[in-house]
Order: C-alpha cells, then structure tokens, then sequence
C-alpha cells in the first residue's frame, strides 16, 4: 500500500470474477535494474558501447557519457561535456586548470563520422545511428528500461516488464491477480480525509500481459474524488490494442468509464492529472456507499478486453 493509508486506514476486500515522457540518458538510468551489470559491463560506461579509441576520447571524464557539441577544452587540450563543465565550476577534472570556452572544433568534427550502435543494444536495440542521431533515438527507444509503476513512492528502479512485475509483488507486496474481470470493495472510515492519498495498485495478467489498476483520493481544485484508472505494462502502441471498462454504483444508479489503458511510459501522475479514468464526486461516492454516509464503501467492477 503507497503512502497515505498510515494517515487512514483502509480496509480493501477484492473479489476476482474471472481472474507509462522522456528519460534521461545519464548513467544513473538503469540504476536499481538487474540490467545494470551487464551494461556496465561495456567497458565501464553506460553511454558507449564500444571501447575503441574514438570513443574514448569522446567520453566525458566526469559523467563517463559520450559528449555532444558544445565540447569544451582546456589550455592542456583536456575535455568536458558542456553539463559537466558547470558542475565543475569550470574548473578542468584533470588538470585544474580554467576551462574557459574553449571548444574543442576538432573532436566535434570527428565525432560527425561516427556510427554507434543503440546503448540498449544488450536490452535487443539492433539499430545503428550517426552519432548526433543516436541521443534522440535513445530517448524513445522501444527497448529502454521502463520506471516502476508504483504510485505514492519515489521508486527509482527501472528494469524490463519481467523484473518490474517480480519487483512489485517481492518489494512493493502489490496483489497479483490472472483473469480479465475483477469485482473490488474499498472501504474507508472519515472519507473527508483525502490528502492525495494513494490506495491501492493491483496487477492483473490478462492475455499474457499486465495491467496496473490504481484507485485513490486527490483534490481536483478544492473538491476532493475518487478516481480508478488502468495502465499498460508495456509501450503505447500496444497499450491501444487493448480497452477496458470501469463500473461504480449502488442503490440503482451507476457510473460506467470506457477507455484505453495508458502506458506505464506516461508516469502515473501524468495520468492522474489527465484526469483520464473514472472519477467520482465525493457526494456520489457517499451516497453509493449508503447507510449514514460516514464510511466509503465502493464496489468497483470491471473489464479487460483485445480490440480486433
């Protein structure tokens, strides 16, 4: 359970009927992964991925990523990415002395005639690119690490989908279901306590892939709701082969949400602020718990299915 249910305590009961930006490119990217090993492997840098001369000069000494122009120099002809040099307050990491702004023409030039492969090459990226083009691949590339999808917690592990649904069930203790129907119950006493409160993340493996269902409180301006909404544990081009539904009701009245899962590639407050799944008024929300209104008492159904 994410942060915020030590503030409230929640009781959830559920019921299996049928049982995702850009990311950085620096080397702190497959921290936490169990990919990271094998990519270090590759003579030491995250950024290369090959260790012939070249590519060496075009490493940065500081970060240990391949450098984009502008390229900086010293008086000594030492070199430093242009993000480095002003962690280094301009100083050179090798010698000390002032880098100044002088640009490095001559190992710009050369670094025009490289091809280098994708770093996600150990991760299936077979793709070779001109050096200039291989940055702003990377950044999209269908084989990159994805981020965990837990909400409520700054998670930092990022891995392929494998090793993410094992690290949420063994690390975040997540309920793993099978099946592409569910039924949950939320129950929750003094539901006026909101507190962007997150309640609950549940995996389901439905056609031989995974999808992350949340449900939580938040405030849409001042008026707090309840929103449940799906994610895809995959990219998006395949997170729309899919659709499902969402139901809440009680006491002859319903509220139905139709749509497409998100990708875990859009972060899980991109969505939350996208306000793209169902939401529902705390006033609703009360009067389809029934009784005094003083406990929240959802039944949530819903449905997984492939579009043809």
């Amino acid at each position: 359970m994410a942060p915020g249910g030590g503030i409230c305590k929640d009781v959830i009961e559920s019921r299996v009927a049928y049982s995702d930006y850009d990311m950085a490119t620096s080397s702190a990217e497959l921290r936490g992964s169990p990919l990271r090993k094998a990519a270090s492997g590759l003579g030491g840098s995250l950024g290369a991925t090959s260790t012939n001369d070249v590519q060496e000069l075009l490493e940065c000494p500081v970060c240990l990523n391949l450098m984009y122009p502008p390229i900086y120099q010293c008086p000594n002809g030492h070199t430093v990415c242009s993000i480095c040099k002003a962690r280094v307050l301009n100083s050179c990491p090798t010698c000390g002395n002032e880098l100044g702004n002088i640009r490095c023409l001559a190992l710009e030039k050369v670094a025009e005639s490289l091809e280098l492969p994708c770093r996600y090459q150990i991760l299936g990226c077979n793709d070779i690119f001109l050096y200039y083009g291989k940055l702003k691949h990377e950044k999209n590339c269908r084989y990159r690490p994805y981020s965990c999808p837990y909400a409520g917690a700054e998670c930092s592990v990022t891995g392929d989908i494998p090793y993410l649904v094992m690290h949420l069930k063994n690390d975040h203790k997540v309920d793993m279901h099978d099946g592409c129907t569910f039924n949950h119950r939320y129950v929750k006493s003094n539901p006026s306590e909101v507190e962007n409160a997150t309640w609950m993340l549940t995996v389901f493996n439905c056609f031989g892939r995974q999808f992350c269902l949340h449900f939580e409180a938040f405030h849409i301006g001042m008026a707090p709701v309840y929103m449940a909404f799906l994610r895809f544990m995959g990219d998006e081009d395949e997170a729309r082969k899919f659709s499902y539904s969402l139901e809440v009701g009680g006491y002859g009245r319903k509220v139905i949400w139709q749509g497409v899962p998100r990708s875990i590639r859009d972060s899980h407050r991109k969505v939350r602020d996208s306000q793209d799944g169902l939401i529902i008024q705390r006033n609703m929300a009360l009067f389809f718990s029934g009784g005094d209104r003083q406990d929240l008492k959802l039944k949530v159904a819903g449905r997984i299915w492939k579009e043809q």
